[in-house]
């Protein structure tokens, strides 16, 4: 069953163009993630909170994910990361449109 993680943290920016040169080489490592789909990244200059919400393939990797995505925002210096893990009711998110992937 697919699992959606959404993760976010206190992040003063950069935010917007500067966040995607900033943050190019990383997303395009993220997507060699072990059962990742898709990634949206998410940005609140106002609040100074960054994050993403994540579709897996299951649990299991979305569990893994975030322990190493965690272990490198402590390396970086960023600390009160939130984080959630929901199963995903595929029938019902693909009556409403819901972005599934593979």
């Amino acid at each position: 069953m697919p699992a959606m993680l959404h993760v976010y943290f206190p992040f003063n920016g950069p935010f917007g163009e500067a966040m995607h040169e900033m943050m190019a080489e990383l997303a395009a490592s993220i997507n060699e993630e072990p059962g990742l789909r898709w990634k949206l990244w998410t940005q609140s200059p106002e609040r100074c909170q960054a994050g993403g919400v994540y579709l897996f393939d299951d649990t299991a990797s979305a569990e893994a994910y975030l322990a190493k995505h965690s272990a490198r925002l402590g390396e970086m210096g960023i600390a009160g990361i939130e984080a959630q893990i929901f199963e995903v009711n595929e029938p019902l998110s693909r009556i409403n449109g819901g972005p599934l992937g593979r």
